[in-house]
């Protein structure tokens, strides 16, 4: 029964996309064609916050109707960045309220003077709230950070001989509020002997920095004035050929012919069709498998879409190409099956924060964090808790890693968030992930929230309706939410595919009794599929890592052994040198298998640079055995950033301990 439930979740899924409910213009990611160009505007961005009392200085004053350095005092701000951290001003480490930032912009002569060429402002991502001027015209707002949003600005650019000079102003509000995603609240602070008047706070309701500013890229670029506007694709498999079924929508004609052609990754043509929609069949058809499961994984075809349509001044041509997985996606009572194998989720939650540079996308660390993946043995992240830069997917799909894409439902607590307004507008987020990440074959199922108070009536109803519009938007995926509520008073978990569970053992509760963690675990899940029959998925578990302990092989360690208050022996500096293993579903990128740092007689045991253990000599532990082994004595385990202090089974961390017995 379950086979046959997954075999027919395989074939419908595509089916269906031609019933899905319909999106309002596409969001297809900029490149560079015979028809298109791009001009990145990446680089030093004028800034400036506003510090006034109502932080409305900027609108009353206009700053937008003349260069931002006329109007006061500016900063160079890197885009993409998060502003946060890089001044020294400390006011901007936690400031809320509206930012602003120009760049003045060149403008090649053609763009400015064809007129059967169209110019796009395109802004990667700004949080939370955008308002965007070009030469001081209002031209775009939009709600919501981590999403890219764009407007044509052809009639700005193309009006005269000084078009080609561009001056782009963009005002961002982070403030969340109860209808924002996140959501949030401002805490206004009124005793007068504390705070001075209009103090006021930003509470946030999850557990990482509020990072903004433009964060992503941010570019121009070009297409003819009719032009490709959306593809749409879902694949499956029939016998050994593999499906494509496309979907093009083009704008700005009505008189247009559409050619497409799918080439496989030696640049053969495999497939071909023609019109706005149409199905291309791939006899023998290589299908992209995730990383480990197949010995050539992620492998792409190219599917070249060329637009000609009839203008008044002419014939005009378009041309995108689209990189295509040929991949199914099916849910079984107690399997995820991807090309209809089972698929175990190997892997991690994923942060965009890093050091500086917060959330501002940046290639080495992107590539740095996928060679990491790859060393684990990981297979799968989810993007806890947003959208990550469009980049982060391509490099998904080009490696095999697969994901589970995650909007910006986080923090989710209050009841007060769960009002239509929020409804409405989580609802239009979905539509906005869906819209941009549809294509990749990396992306297989949609999370729409993470830990919301699902245990309430109200939340019940909420997250039955953005799930069921997200499965309207896309029925070829499964849709989840993850989950830290008891089983039996979660109110959302009926209407999902998959159950995501988060759960922190012994660190939450029945702190550090690790003994416990294995009874608590069982009956979590056994109680979970008792109720729902659905696959699951354990999405988060603790404990926590080591404060400042973020390295990987080659690490070197000063390490001194005391027993019973007397120094046992004084040992040189031990590499770690970690093996390739298999990662577990967890914050961070810990291994699960061992490194052994041998101490004379006696042996510290480390997974992933993680203290686990501290145990006699004696052949290899398997990672099954080892779980924080209990010691009568007290050992002091001095490292270079701090010190261990283990005994009866737990481990106490201190920054400044003494090595003194």
């Amino acid at each position: 029964m379950a086979r046959r439930t997954a075999v027919a979740w395989a074939a419908l899924g595509p089916l269906l996309w031609g019933c899905a409910l319909a999106l309002q213009g596409g969001m297809l990611y900029p490149r560079e064609s015979p028809s298109r160009e791009r001009k990145e505007l990446d680089g030093l961005w004028s800034f400036r916050a506003d510090f006034s009392h109502n932080r409305r200085r900027g609108f009353e004053e206009q700053w937008y109707r003349r260069p931002l350095r006329e109007s006061g005092p500016t900063l160079d701000m890197p885009v993409p960045s998060s502003f946060n951290d890089i001044s020294q001003d400390w006011r901007l480490w936690d400031f809320v309220g509206w930012v602003w930032y120009e760049r003045e912009v060149i403008l090649p002569e053609r763009w400015t003077q064809d007129l059967s060429t169209r110019v796009v402002l395109r802004i990667g991502s700004a949080h939370a709230y955008a308002i965007v001027w070009v030469n001081g015209v209002d031209t775009l707002e939009h709600e919501g950070g981590y999403l890219p949003f764009e407007a044509d600005i052809s009639n700005l650019v193309q009006v005269g001989p000084l078009s080609s000079q561009l001056r782009i102003t963009i005002a961002i509000n982070n403030t969340l509020t109860p209808t924002t995603l996140p959501p949030g609240t401002i805490q206004y602070l009124t005793d007068t002997s504390k705070y001075p008047k209009g103090y006021f706070v930003q509470n946030t309701y999850f557990d990482f920095f509020n990072y903004a500013g433009l964060q992503r890229s941010v570019l121009l670029y070009t297409t003819p004035t009719a032009y490709i506007d959306d593809i749409t694709v879902t694949t499956s498999v029939e016998h050994d050929s593999g499906l494509v079924n496309y979907q093009i929508s083009v704008k700005g004609s009505n008189l247009f012919e559409l050619e497409v052609r799918l080439l496989d990754a030696e640049n053969k043509l495999v497939a071909n069709g023609t019109g706005t929609q149409g199905q291309l069949k791939v006899p023998g058809a290589r299908l992209w498998w995730p990383y480990l499961m197949h010995e050539r994984p992620a492998y792409l075809y190219s599917l070249e879409v060329r637009l000609t349509a009839q203008m008044s001044l002419g014939p005009v041509s378009d041309f995108y190409t689209l990189p295509v997985g040929i991949r199914t996606v099916a849910v079984t009572e107690s399997q995820f099956l991807i090309n209809g194998k089972p698929f175990y989720f190997h892997g991690v939650n994923k942060h965009e924060d890093a050091d500086i540079r917060g959330k501002g996308f940046d290639w080495p660390l992107l590539v740095k964090d996928f060679n990491l993946l790859r060393w684990l043995g990981a297979n799968a992240f989810r993007t806890s808790h947003y959208p990550y830069a469009e980049e982060v997917l391509q490099m998904c799909d080009r490696y095999g890693i697969v994901v589970i894409d995650e909007c910006p439902g986080v923090g989710l607590a209050l009841p007060q968030f769960f009002n239509n307004v929020s409804l409405q507008n989580h609802m239009r987020v979905m539509e906005e992930v869906v819209r941009r990440d549809k294509n990749h074959p990396a992306v297989v199922m949609w999370s729409v929230a993470n830990e919301p108070a699902s245990h309430l009536e109200s939340a019940g109803y909420y997250l039955k309706m953005v799930i069921t519009h997200t499965k309207a938007l896309d029925p070829s995926r499964p849709v989840t939410f993850v989950t830290n509520s008891n089983y039996a008073a979660d109110k959302g978990a009926p209407y999902v595919d998959v159950i995501c569970l988060n759960s922190y053992y012994s660190w939450y509760h029945d702190y550090g009794h690790l003994e416990l963690i294995q009874q608590q675990l069982t009956t979590q899940f056994e109680s979970w599929y008792k109720t729902y029959q659905k696959p699951i998925i354990q999405s988060e578990y603790g404990a926590e890592t080591i404060v400042g302990f973020h390295q990987v092989s080659g690490v070197e360690l000063s390490v001194c052994v005391f027993s019973r208050g007397r120094d046992v022996t004084h040992l040189p500096r031990p590499a770690l040198r970690p093996r390739h293993c298999s990662p577990h579903f967890s914050f961070g990128l810990s291994s699960r298998c061992l490194i052994h740092v041998r101490l004379g007689p006696l042996c510290l045991v480390l997974r992933g640079g993680l203290l686990t253990g501290f145990v006699s000599r004696q052949p290899p532990i398997t990672c099954a055995q080892v779980v924080f082994l209990t010691n009568p004595n007290l050992y002091l385990f001095a490292f270079e950033t701090g010190s261990f202090f283990v005994t009866k089974a737990r481990v106490w961390w201190c920054d400044h301990c003494s090595l003194q017995p």
